[in-house]
């Protein structure tokens, strides 16, 4: 059984990541609707601070 998969670069830390099939992230890969994609730690790392910097802008 051979799984598939596409290797990626990520924009942020230049770390070549894999993306599984059946994830959403595969599926935009393979659509290329995108040439832009993050891992996800960095992923969860931006969400983090957007999340921070709107919550300093409500105050």
């Amino acid at each position: 059984m051979s799984v598939n998969f596409y290797e990626v670069t990520c924009l942020s830390c230049k770390q070549k990541y894999k993306v599984y099939e059946g994830s959403k992230q595969y599926k935009d890969v393979k659509e290329r609707k995108s040439n832009l994609f993050c891992c996800e730690d960095c992923g969860h790392k931006i969400r983090m601070e957007a999340i921070k910097n709107f919550l300093n802008k409500m105050r």
